[in-house]
């Protein structure tokens, strides 16, 4: 075979032999009354390992180009035509070709682990059950009646939870809005969706914290944007990294999570959101705010959003009930200008034909009752026992080999590791004793994070799963 592989390409080489040989196939290069050479004659004519060869034979016959049969060699398929039977579509070819990008590959192992087996959980972040309002919940659907309809919703969700939210913006976080300049999402995830494919467009330029939840987002590769960052301290962000991205790149869109940031669980000081406010008002650049966390400052002092201080409309905010009543309900909702909630809205329809109305009236229900109030007192007092204990753990079992910041409320600490290691090997060693987090690189931080999210485990469920992965640390530095 006069071919050779190209070994600066990314396209892995299997793929490229695999495509060279169906080409060879439609062009006549390899007739169909002669075999094609063998797996391990082809690896050696490439100085390649079998294991490569294998790969390309398995993905021309899972294509129906091929045929192999033990003793007889690896044949051009005599029903390629589909004289007898159907070709099998080369599902791994769509799979890789649409424009919608998957999960990175750290994430989808941790997903995959935390299905597999029981690990003590310091990565995912949500609540743990036992801090979800069940009874409350349920009381609410013994005693009271369902008002609302089966049918499809208003195209923004329920008039009524929209009327009741906007009443809770401002009884909780200092925020007047019109039920009309509001849109019920899928949680906040879908929320963000809709902005970045309805409001940008392929190579705009957008900034984002550093580290950040939304740094491993695939939603804004796949929208084609450029992302630029500004590197986050225990204040937020500095505003006047702001202005020289914007002096540069010319920012489309800003995205902060400014209460209680994930992962490092800062708080942008006052008088930063001040200067960013103004900066956006000069230069007129959108600020998305995503604030899942606001509610729930340990220091009994209010956290109200940055979209508080907004008085010109700039700021595009969002939240949801994930993080502090359920995340199943998949009740989010996004304030904005209503132009921007009616494009949005449309959009929305286009992909679910709207919000299920059944979880908006439970949610509609439970945040008119005083069993909100009640609930977010408690989580706030259970979640500050949880901080505290990793906190306690973590100063016990890697004393003088971390770094963090005792964050002030939401669910996340960020940990500094002193000492060098290997992130992915860490990670490995961490499963096999049990307990899964999430590494910093997934984040965008520097080499040397990780992030404990303290909301999905018991404080025993801490306490050991800060040894577990104390234990895995030693042994892998």
């Amino acid at each position: 075979m006069d071919w050779k592989p190209d070994r600066k390409a990314k396209k892995p080489i299997y793929k490229q032999l695999a495509e060279y040989i169906e080409n060879g196939i439609a062009d006549g290069t390899f007739p169909p009354d002669k075999p094609l050479p063998s797996e391990r004659q082809l690896a050696s004519e490439l100085g390649v390992n079998r294991s490569t060869i294998v790969s390309a034979y398995d993905e021309l016959e899972a294509n129906g180009l091929i045929e192999r049969k033990r003793g007889k060699g690896t044949t051009i398929s005599k029903d390629i035509w589909g004289i007898t039977k159907k070709r099998v579509p080369s599902w791994n070819r769509y799979v890789e070709a649409g424009s919608f990008l998957p999960n990175l590959p750290v994430t989808q192992r941790i997903r995959k682990e935390m299905t597999a087996q029981k690990l003590i959980n310091l990565a995912s972040g949500e609540l743990s059950e036992d801090l979800f309002p069940t009874n409350s919940l349920q009381e609410i659907m013994s005693t009271k009646v369902f008002s609302g309809s089966l049918g499809y919703d208003h195209l923004q969700g329920s008039e009524t939870l929209r009327e009741t939210i906007a009443k809770h913006m401002k009884a909780y976080r200092e925020i007047e809005a019109n039920p009309s300049s509001i849109l019920i999402t899928s949680g906040a995830q879908q929320a963000l969706h809709l902005v970045v494919q309805c409001l940008l467009k392929p190579g705009d330029a957008i900034a984002l914290e550093e580290p950040s939840y939304h740094y491993g987002l695939p939603v804004f590769k796949s929208a084609g944007l450029r992302s630029f960052f500004l590197p986050v301290d225990k204040d937020g962000i500095n505003p006047d990294d702001l202005l020289s991205l914007h002096m540069k790149h010319r920012i489309k869109m800003i995205f902060l999570n400014p209460a209680f940031q994930n992962p490092t669980g800062a708080f942008l000081q006052k008088n930063r959101r001040k200067q960013i406010l103004e900066l956006s008002s000069e230069y007129g650049i959108p600020v998305v705010e995503d604030d899942p966390y606001s509610l729930t400052s340990f220091t009994g002092e209010g956290a109200s959003p940055l979209k508080s201080m907004d008085h010109h409309g700039n700021v595009l905010y969002i939240s949801s009930l994930s993080k502090v009543v359920a995340s199943g309900l998949r009740i989010g909702w996004i304030i904005g200008p209503k132009p921007v909630i009616e494009r949005l809205a449309d959009a929305k329809q286009q992909v679910d034909f709207g919000h299920g109305s059944f979880t908006q009236w439970i949610a509609n229900e439970f945040l008119e009752s005083d069993h909100f109030n009640n609930h977010i007192r408690n989580l706030v007092k259970q979640l500050k026992k949880r901080r505290d204990q990793i906190v306690t753990s973590l100063e016990s079992y890697l004393e003088g080999q971390v770094d963090f910041q005792v964050p002030e409320g939401g669910i996340h600490l960020w940990c500094r590791l002193k000492k060098e290691h290997n992130e992915l090997l860490l990670l490995e060693e961490s499963i096999k004793r049990g307990v899964v987090y999430v590494p910093g690189s997934t984040m965008g931080s520097s080499k040397g994070y990780v992030r404990f999210t303290y909301a999905r485990e018991t404080e025993e469920g801490i306490a050991e799963g800060i040894k577990r992965f104390a234990d895995a640390f030693h042994n892998t530095i």
